[in-house]
């Protein structure tokens, strides 16, 4: 089994963790992850995804709104008609999403135990160029009924017309994985070892002065 070494000159901690053979979905903090109606809630809440897909070997990564369909387990968001967004997806389909919240800062009086709350989910799944123009309406009203839920379509906005929808893309990624993690803790962890640490050096330095 493949090993993640961590040290200088020679390993001194296996990490048994290798994402080739584990569930692309797979945490390496379990005690960390979320059941599916906690990320489904979570994605209906936060505005901005990001989504990443690839040119050949490069890496492309962009910020967009988006919103999530329960009914059809897909995530939908939309691009200019043309630009690098569109060529990706027609090139590689495959496509990562994630979106985030954080919180306070953590510190510690060790710099391996600094932290930050925060809440992310990240599904994985195929991007597809949505080109009928019905069910591009439905998608951008999907987005607008997400984001600006108050307002109503023919009484305090115009509509989407067909010229309109012919200047956009609409896309849908195909989830096949996903996962949602929690970490909103009220301070940094100090590992069992390091206080046993600090407090005998403590004590040592408490018999010293006397």
């Amino acid at each position: 089994m493949h090993q993640l070494w961590i040290g200088s000159d020679k390993p001194e901690i296996a990490l048994p963790y290798n994402p080739n053979k584990n569930p692309i979905n797979q945490s390496r903090q379990p005690q960390s992850d979320k059941n599916d109606k906690w990320i489904v809630q979570f994605l209906n809440e936060i505005q901005v995804g990001h989504i990443s897909n690839r040119d050949g070997n490069q890496p492309y990564i962009n910020p967009t709104s988006f919103w999530y369909s329960s009914e059809n387990h897909e995530i939908y968001f939309h691009s200019n008609a043309y630009g690098r967004m569109r060529f990706n997806a027609e090139q590689h389909p495959e496509a990562c999403f994630e979106c985030f919240k954080s919180g306070r800062l953590l510190p510690s009086n060790l710099a391996l135990e600094v932290s930050f709350q925060y809440e992310c989910v990240i599904a994985y799944g195929k991007i597809y160029v949505i080109e009928n123009m019905d069910e591009k309406r439905d998608v951008l009203n999907g987005l607008l009924q997400k984001y600006f839920g108050k307002m109503e379509s023919g009484k305090d906005y115009r509509p989407i017309t067909n010229d309109e929808l012919k200047q956009t893309s609409v896309y849908g990624i195909k989830i096949n994985a996903w996962n949602g993690k929690q970490n909103w803790i009220n301070k940094a962890d100090i590992p069992d070892n390091i206080l046993k640490l600090l407090y005998s050096l403590h004590i040592s330095s408490m018999n010293s002065y006397y």
